[in-house]
């Protein structure tokens, strides 16, 4: 077969992500060769992919994770369009893995048809290889300023002939009119490929929810599959760093008489924020993202994340204080780690005629080296060892290089080859290596000499917590949630047969889109 389904949602956020890979989690457990797939994502947070050339190539976290799901290794095709913010304004393309253009308002209208092709393509091709491909949207379908262009929600679903079904957060409120308000807000084709909807983030009695689901049958034609509990414990592998509230997680007990409090700067261009994942699920480690110079004075830990625009964010940081609280933090002899970006604003000087064009400012000169940036972007997969004798595996994604240092700075990690990566200098540590603290034995070494310097003598990392264990369970907990409150014999119905015939429209609908 060659089945498919379109996961849309009524705004961003609403759990088109989590639903697609539980889906796809759903249709594994089945024997089905499933696929994830997102046209176009915006997102700074990505993972990535050694094509078979051996280059390395970028794809949005979340499909990474739902390629997880399906029980496969990323492959660039399942997000073939990636949009990286650099400002409000632009945007870094990213096509098939290679950074190829800046997308602004003004010369979209250009580059779509070259997205939306390769875009279909890429679709067409996975189709072709898979017995099922779960395709996610993204925003809401009924952006009706944006439909004629729309080439990864009902345009996508339109070409490619897939029926869709909507996800609404019950939890933001007003869920029935936003349901409603979607399928009314689109025209005659578009309203036909909408066969129904998802209920997200439910906390209550079912039963004072059932007269509202009954209704918005009646009104458009169409059935609710299922209402999806509220989960705590889906907060892993965020599309977006948005998603977070400020505590990541639920932090457990710790396993000796201290807890760890680290402090993760949230850069208005964060990228990767999903690095301190990994820390936040070990016992006792409470991770929280802020914008407050105060709560960098608390905290054992500060991490300055990756970044998108590496400069901007250093003179915001500068603007909002941060930049003097984060050095009197270093000055203190407590502990701060740059990653990425972050690392390049611990430097002394960033030469930028690439992103910003800024040419050479100041860094926060808490590291001595200098930064340049390149025309290329580095993205690669990364590993090597830590303190001389700990793994550690992790992934490059940057423009800028290390282009010079003091002699005999130590490095924080070494290259497979021997080489050293990043810097060290008493409790400051740099890398340009996104998700080392994925590797367990890496991530406790680092967080009990965290401890030490910071005079935390009774924190005590768990011998046994296991990342890809955490993220494996959530999963399956994706998975449990699709089979135990959707109506799977309803989508499954869906997924081989296509829309539904004879689907009512919903006035006053949208004019029709050609």
């Amino acid at each position: 077969m060659s089945g498919g389904l379109l996961v849309a949602g009524t705004t961003s956020d609403a759990g088109k992500s989590v639903v697609t890979a539980g889906i796809c989690r759903w249709l594994r457990r089945r024997g089905v060769r499933v696929a994830p797939f997102k046209a176009q994502n915006m997102s700074n947070n990505s993972a990535v992919v050694v094509g078979p050339d051996g280059r390395g190539g970028e794809l949005g976290r979340a499909q990474a994770m739902q390629a997880a799901a399906c029980g496969l290794a990323p492959d660039l095709r399942f997000n073939p369009v990636l949009l990286k913010p650099g400002s409000d304004h632009a945007s870094q393309v990213v096509l098939l893995g290679e950074a190829v253009d800046t997308v602004t308002a003004g010369n979209f209208h250009t580059l779509r048809p070259r997205l939306a092709a390769t875009a279909y393509a890429a679709l067409a091709e996975l189709r072709s290889e898979y017995d099922v491909v779960i395709c996610e949207g993204a925003g809401s379908p009924a952006e009706i300023n944006l439909r004629a262009g729309d080439y990864v929600n009902l345009g996508l679903a339109r070409q490619a002939g897939l029926p869709t079904v909507v996800v609404g957060d019950i939890d933001r409120g007003g869920v029935f009119a936003s349901m409603f308000g979607t399928v009314a807000l689109l025209d005659a084709a578009d309203q036909a490929l909408v066969a129904g909807f998802v209920i997200n983030k439910f906390r209550g009695d079912l039963g004072l929810l059932r007269p509202g689901l009954d209704m918005l049958r009646q009104v458009t034609g169409r059935p609710t599959y299922g209402v999806l509990p509220w989960a705590l414990d889906l907060w892993l592998d965020a599309e977006d760093s948005l998603a977070y509230g400020r505590v990541l997680g639920r932090p457990a007990a710790p396993r000796g008489t201290e807890w760890l409090d680290v402090a993760v700067v949230r850069l208005p261009r964060i990228s990767n924020a999903t690095d301190v994942e990994a820390l936040a699920t070990e016992p006792g480690v409470r991770v929280r993202l802020t914008v407050e110079p105060a709560e960098l004075a608390a905290a054992d830990l500060v991490v300055l994340p990756g970044s998108k625009s590496t400069v901007a964010d250093l003179t915001w940081l500068r603007e909002t204080g941060l930049a003097d609280a984060v050095r009197a933090h270093a000055a203190a002899g407590r502990p701060l780690l740059g990653i990425c970006g972050g690392f390049q604003m611990l430097a002394r000087a960033v030469h930028d005629e690439v992103e910003s064009r800024r040419g050479s400012v100041p860094g926060l000169g808490l590291l001595p080296v200098e930064i340049t940036f390149d025309e290329r972007k580095t993205v690669r997969r990364a590993a090597g060892t830590a303190a001389g004798d700990v793994p550690v595996h992790g992934y490059e994604i940057h423009h800028g290089r290390v282009s010079a240092a003091d002699p005999g700075l130590p490095p924080l990690l070494r290259h497979a080859d021997g080489t050293g990566e990043g810097a060290r200098l008493g409790a400051v540590y740099g890398t340009h290596w996104h998700g080392t603290f994925e590797s367990d034995g890496f991530r406790r070494r680092f967080l009990t000499e965290v401890a030490g310097a910071a005079g935390r003598t009774g924190f005590k990392v768990a011998p046994d917590t296991s990342f890809a264990a955490a993220r494996e369970r959530t999963l399956d907990l994706l998975g449990d949630l699709v089979e135990e409150h959707l109506d799977t014999d309803a989508l499954w119905r869906l997924i081989e047969s296509g829309p539904p015939p004879g689907l009512p429209f919903v006035p006053p609908g949208a004019p029709e889109t050609r």
